[in-house]
């Protein structure tokens, strides 16, 4: 199925889709949201226009056929910021051929050259979650944009470019702040003049959030700053690291290393997950593991110590009564009264 979208900006983007595949709009307070009908697929297609040249456009949908939206019109088109949750979308500018997969927690950043198009490519039977920023750069630099100071060279030549005269795209992973805003921008249910509000500021969020993740991908004399997907992955390694291999002290450096970080990064996940450094997370899971033996097993605690990889045995019995308000010797208590 193809869709052709000839106008600007985001609310009249939403009506051309509704008319379209024959759907009314639902209009709250500027937000537009169109449901999918039932012959179609499923899911909605919803956005928002503002003052400030910005718009904001969420698919979060399900297609029963290939879906191929074309931006087509006689104007330059606006910098998307295009940002996947879940699923894929296919991108391709329309005067040529190649198609960008952006897939699960991938952005891209594009701008057409001159008047040429965008087209975005759904893919049937896929449940799909995507959201794009749409700034039109004419409108955009009537408001105060400081002269838009600090801005990586290239992003301030981009918003610079009013009328298109260079092609770009950028292509990268998303940050864990970008899916949280995501997901916080479904679930909140603000209503009326809150929810505009509300939209608008999450979308300058947004934008924050998506530029300062180029520039931290192109800074190439440091490592990465923003917490990615990526990184949250590499927690997920050490923690089975540690919980397949408890009785050895692992130290952060190593765990670090073998996961493929660093150890400022690792901190930051393991905090962002478990809200616990690494090593405190260690401990809890080394306490864990001797509670369990000193309730079920028959090794006594000089040994659950050495198993755990503790060496000092009233170290041991301090740091389980601070867990859990008792000691050591109350779980062997239990065991003996079960036996």
């Amino acid at each position: 199925m193809r869709i052709d979208v000839k106008t600007l900006p985001v609310n009249e983007i939403i009506e051309d889709i509704a008319r379209i595949i024959g759907v009314e709009i639902e209009n709250g307070n500027g937000e537009y949201v169109i449901q999918i009908p039932e012959k179609l697929g499923e899911g909605y297609i919803r956005g928002a226009s503002f003052d400030t040249g910005m718009g904001v456009i969420t698919y979060n949908c399900k297609f029963y056929e290939d879906v191929e939206i074309h931006f087509s019109l006689n104007t330059v088109h606006p910098l998307k910021f295009i940002f996947c949750s879940q699923g894929s979308v296919g991108h391709c500018f329309q005067s040529q051929e190649k198609v960008n997969n952006i897939e699960t927690y991938q952005n891209i950043i594009v701008s057409s050259s001159g008047y040429n198009g965008h087209v975005l490519y759904f893919k049937a039977n896929e449940s799909t979650h995507v959201s794009s920023l749409e700034i039109i750069r004419s409108v955009f630099a009537s408001r105060s944009n400081h002269n838009f100071k600090d801005l990586d060279p290239t992003l301030k030549d981009l918003f610079r470019d009013n009328v298109s005269r260079k092609q770009f795209f950028y292509q990268g992973n998303y940050s864990i702040k970008a899916a949280d805003l995501m997901e916080e921008i479904d679930t909140r249910n603000y209503t009326g003049f809150l929810r505009s509000l509300f939209l608008e500021g999450k979308a300058f969020e947004m934008l924050v959030i998506q530029i300062a993740q180029y520039e931290d991908d192109k800074a190439e004399d440091k490592l990465p700053q923003i917490l990615r997907k990526s990184d949250i992955e590499k927690v997920d390694y050490v923690v089975k690291r540690i919980q397949g291999d408890l009785g050895s002290n692992l130290t952060v450096e190593a765990l670090a290393k073998e996961a493929g970080t660093n150890v400022n990064k690792l901190q930051e996940g393991f905090k962002y997950v478990y809200d616990l450094t690494v090593n405190k997370y260690m401990q809890h899971k080394k306490l864990e593991a001797a509670k369990e033996m000193l309730m079920n097993s028959e090794k006594n605690i000089s040994e659950i110590v050495v198993s755990i990889g503790l060496n000092n045995r009233s170290y041991f019995s301090k740091i389980f009564k601070e867990k859990y308000g008792v000691n050591p010797k109350y779980f062997l208590k239990t065991r003996n009264k079960q036996d």
